[in-house]
């Protein structure tokens, strides 16, 4: 029996549905909570911090030698900014922590936190892009000249004449607003000090276990050694629990001076006005095209607003890099210059957030396309089926390979599920009846997988990229993968669990994934950038297939027969062509009780070790929407979603699926609803879920998915991440839609959101009026 390919159910549902599932702030009974004061001003010089003589209170002066946060690029054009644990001197955004308060319950913690007073002289923020690039603009940090984090450049020396020489060159500039992430479950921790050991064990929702430890023993100056981190069960991470915050560093700190259990437990204020935004780019964008429709050169500016720190390890240049070296996407550029800029403002910093710019890009290069189809008159998916890479492995123009994949037949295969000519026709009809529909395309490629190669690529002083997977095979037969990746509810356990059994013969449910403790599984990097899949799971298939080797040489002196003549399935091991054998079981048992009949086993055991560290590989998809649009309300439904993907070998067509469903559903939230909003003086006005609108079921259409599998040497597994994909495709999907719905009235869509106020402010300058 083979177990890859099978849409087994989720080994990790039945707890977490049945409401048994263990959170961190499940770990906060009885412990000590903390509550953090927070500035009320975007930008000021802090005078005093007040609090009655009974409120314990700790300040920056309080903390002593720990260390700032400061996370670096080994680049030039890269200005490395500290993030201070608590503000001393000055304040630099809303929200940002200044003191903190211990108390036993919730409530007294509120209670003291309020009779703390901040005396700050408040000072005019900057808060958009335009102000804080201003001529004479006042500093975020005075190293930072001009506001400029970073400012990465990159061009061909044949642009200038590539540009020269078009015959058509479309022009524009595209927004996208700021995000949430929005997780289920807020950030949280909760660290316990250890009296005997002098250890702390901290429980935080966390995407990156290993390196939370290594960076909090960094700040505090003490040996990893003393310091264990758990991730449990994650309500959702999407990047915004992947950096160190500073409010972690408080709750291990406090933990060690006061000897104690410390509970922080965020709440959606907090969540929504002090953790990680994201997005908030201005794209200006200049491609160059022939007479027959194919791309001469592209000309981009990215401006990304990242707020008032970088965030470690990522650093604020992931946002503007990946623009930098993506833009491209699935399209063949042959010339290519661009400048990406990481702007500072007095808002709350940024952090990697699913697709971590690719949503912005693919739509400013959606929208690209469709626009040069109009003015060259030709049909939007002629013009994309004589751009789209079609040769591989290709390389781009920035030096990204792309591995084997399926970009032009993704886009067919959405054509023909769709029948666009079938579509004009009713849309031909609707029209004359007063309704407005429109059908939007969304070409892309999604890097996936990437190890150190990649990330070295952005000199990343901190390079993650491998995984190391331990396997560990007990005396009754059962089997413990421990891997250094660290699931978040992606069903990542289900899925090793099917790679592993299909490699050593044996069922995934007699296989147990440890992850997310840094006492149990080797060191990792967690998971992000859809790689979990990709390289734990390389690891896991290399590490099974030693395992393997091995059991078979065990097998092979029970059996009498040479090792290369067993076979493992089903749990038991026989010699090929004969119906002698031995259950795995068996064999373990004597691996461990008569270890000396096995030299090789004594010395190694029933384990195996590997390490796996790819370059990465290219996932792809079309997604096709269909939308009506009111124009009397300005409100845009969807009333079709088509998805064709590429990810590869499928090794659980269920868990793909469902990655699909989540990422398209943070997708239409991107284009359609989702927008963090500050006032001119940096206040955050959308503060909570009544004012930032996400979407629910009701919006979320039926989302038909077919799958297309083009295997690659560039993944052992033959399998391609796929956890972005859906928030990268469908903003372009709707935003192109959205316009062909409106292109009887000239409009055209170059902002996300684009919510209902603001297509019936762009319907009235067009001369539309509501009867």
């Amino acid at each position: 029996m083979r177990w890859v390919g099978r849409p087994l159910p989720r080994y990790e549902d039945p707890v977490l549905l049945q409401g048994r599932g263990r959170y961190t702030a499940d770990q906060a009974r009885g412990a000590r909570i903390l509550r953090f004061v927070r500035s009320p001003v975007a930008r000021g010089r802090i005078l005093t911090v007040n609090a009655p003589q009974e409120v314990p209170v700790i300040t920056a002066a309080g903390l002593g030698g720990v260390k700032p946060i400061c996370p670096r690029l080994d680049r030039p054009d890269y200005v490395a900014v500290a993030q201070p644990i608590l503000a001393a001197e000055r304040v630099t955004y809303v929200g940002e922590p200044i003191a903190a308060v211990i108390a036993d319950t919730a409530a007294e913690a509120e209670d003291l936190a309020e009779r703390v007073t901040v005396e700050i002289d408040a000072e005019t923020p900057v808060v958009t892009l335009d102000e804080a690039l201003a001529p004479n603009a006042a500093l975020v940090h005075h190293t930072a000249a001009g506001n400029t984090l970073i400012d990465a450049q990159f061009e061909t020396r044949g642009v200038t004449a590539a540009l020269a020489a078009a015959d058509q060159v479309v022009e524009f500039t595209f927004t996208s607003g700021r995000q949430a992430a929005v997780p289920l479950e807020t950030r949280g921790a909760v660290a316990a000090f250890d009296a005997v050991t002098g250890r702390i064990s901290l429980s935080a929702s966390t995407q990156m276990p290993h390196l939370l430890r290594t960076a909090i023993a960094d700040v505090l100056g003490i040996p990893e050694s003393k310091l264990r981190v758990v991730a449990p069960e994650v309500g959702g991470g999407f990047g915004q629990k992947m950096p160190l915050i500073p409010e972690y560093v408080v709750v291990v700190w406090a933990a060690r001076r006061f000897a104690c259990t410390v509970a922080w437990i965020e709440d959606r204020l907090e969540n929504l006005t002090a953790s990680f935004h994201a997005r908030d780019q201005r794209l200006y964008l200049r491609g160059a095209f022939d007479g027959d429709g194919r791309l001469l050169a592209i000309d981009a500016d990215v401006l990304c607003n990242v707020g008032a720190y970088s965030n470690f390890p990522a650093t604020c240049g992931v946002e503007p890099l990946m623009a930098l070296t993506d833009m491209p996407g699935p399209y063949q550029v042959p010339e290519y210059r661009a400048r990406a800029r990481g702007v500072a403002s007095n808002t709350c910093p940024m952090a990697p957030y699913r697709g971590v710019s690719r949503p912005v890009i693919t739509a400013a290069m959606e929208r690209l396309m469709d626009c040069a189809a109009v003015q060259l008159g030709l049909d939007a998916l002629e013009i994309r089926r004589r751009n789209l890479i079609a040769e591989f492995p290709y390389t781009s123009v920035t030096g990204v390979v792309h591995d084997p994949g399926s970009y032009r037949e993704a886009m067919e295969a959405a054509v023909r599920v769709v029948d666009i000519a079938q579509f004009r026709a009713r849309q031909r009809a609707a029209r004359a009846e007063g309704r407005w529909l429109g059908l939007g395309i969304s070409v892309f490629a999604e890097r996936t997988g990437p190890g150190t190669p990649a990330f070295a690529a952005r000199r990343m002083v901190i390079t993650p990229g491998f995984e190391r997977v331990e396997l560990v095979m007990d005396p009754s037969g059962s089997l413990e993968a421990r891997i250094g990746s660290s699931p978040h509810g992606q069903g990542l356990k289900t899925t090793l669990a099917q790679l592993i059994a299909d490699e050593i013969g044996i069922a995934p449910n007699e296989i147990r994934v440890v992850a997310g403790d840094t006492d149990r599984s080797p060191y990792g990097w967690g998971t992000f950038a859809s790689r979990s899949l990709v390289i734990a799971g390389g690891a896991c298939k290399l590490a099974a297939a030693t395992l393997r080797d091995r059991l078979q040489a065990v097998a092979g002196q029970i059996l009498e027969a040479d090792a290369s003549d067993i076979e493992i399935s089903d749990g038991r091991a026989f010699v090929r062509g004969t119906d002698l054998g031995v259950e795995v079981q068996q064999l373990a048992r004597a691996a461990y009780h008569q270890s000396h009949r096995f030299p090789v086993i004594a010395e190694t055991g029933l384990s195996a070790v590997a390490t796996y560290d790819p370059y990465g590989t290219f996932s792809n998809a079309c997604h096709v929407a269909v939308v009506k649009v009111d124009l009397a309300t300005g409100q845009v439904a969807i009333e079709r979603f088509v998805v064709v993907e590429d990810a590869g070998r499928l090794i659980n067509p269920m868990i793909v699926e469902g990655q699909i469903h989540g990422g398209v559903a943070q997708g239409i939230a991107n284009a359609l609803y989702e927008k963090m909003i500050y006032d001119d003086r940096g206040n955050v006005l959308t503060g909570s879920l009544a004012d930032y609108p996400v979407p629910t079921t009701a919006e979320i259409p039926s989302i038909e998915i077919y799958h297309l599998e083009t295997l690659t040497e560039a993944s052992v597994t033959g399998a391609k991440g796929v956890g972005e994909g859906g928030t990268i495709g469908a903003p372009a999907a709707i935003l192109n839609a959205v316009s062909d719905a409106l292109a009887p009235f000239g409009i055209g869509i170059f902002e996300m959101p684009i919510t209902p106020q603001r297509i019936s402010q762009l319907l009235r300058v067009a001369g539309f009026k509501a009867q």
